[in-house]
C-alpha cells in the first residue's frame, strides 16, 4: 500500500515525504517532477507558457502514470483537481491531507507565483485554500494537522496512516 499526501503548496508534502519513505522503507515520488520530467520545463513555466487548463492536464497524466507499490507519493498542491489521476492513486493506498494553518502557509510562501501554482489573477492564499480544501477533504483517507517541525508531522502521518489501515482490516 503506497501513502499519498496532499495539501496546499507549502504544506511539506515533499519534505515530510521523503522523510516518511525514510522511516517507513518505502521509495519516494514527487508528481510534481514526474509533471516537470514529461513537460521538459519547471513548472511555473509550464503554466506561463501553455495556461491552467494545460497544466491540469499534464498533471492528470503524471498522476496517472505513477505505478508504485510500498511507496510515499507527494502529489502537487491542486492534483486533488485531477478526479481521474485522484482516483488512480487513491485504490492503491491511503490518502492523507496535510492541514497547515493559512498564517503559516502564508510564511512559507513568499515566492508563490514562481513556484507554479495554479492560481487565478488576483486570488489570494486564503482564496486558494477555500478554493481546495472540500477537495482535500473528499480524497482525504485522514487528515493530519501540523503542529510542529517536520518530524512531528511525519510521526503523526506515520501513526494515521498505520490507525487507518488497521481500521480497513
Amino acid at each position: 500500500m503506497n501513502v499519498i499526501l496532499t495539501g496546499m503548496p507549502g504544506a511539506g508534502k515533499s519534505t515530510a515525504g521523503v522523510l516518511l519513505a525514510k522511516t517507513l522503507g518505502m521509495s519516494f515520488i514527487d508528481t510534481d517532477l514526474i509533471l516537470q520530467t514529461n513537460a521538459g520545463m519547471k513548472l511555473c513555466d509550464i503554466l506561463a507558457l501553455r495556461g491552467a487548463e494545460k497544466f491540469g492536464e499534464l498533471e492528470n497524466e503524471a498522476l496517472l502514470s505513477v505505478e508504485a507499490d510500498n511507496a510515499v507519493i507527494a502529489t502537487g498542491g491542486s492534483a486533488v483537481f485531477c478526479e481521474s489521476g485522484m482516483a488512480h492513486l487513491k485504490k492503491g493506498g491511503t490518502v492523507v491531507y496535510l492541514d497547515v494553518p493559512l498564517p503559516e502557509l502564508e510564511k512559507r510562501l513568499t515566492g508563490i507565483r514562481t513556484r507554479g501554482v495554479v492560481m487565478k489573477e488576483g486570488e489570494t492564499l486564503a482564496q486558494l485554500l477555500e478554493e481546495r480544501l472540500p477537495y482535500y477533504e473528499r480524497y482525504a483517507d485522514v487528515t493530519v494537522r501540523e503542529s510542529g517541525g517536520t518530524e512531528e508531522t511525519v510521526a503523526a502521518i506515520a501513526e494515521a496512516v498505520a490507525s487507518c489501515r488497521g481500521k480497513r482490516e
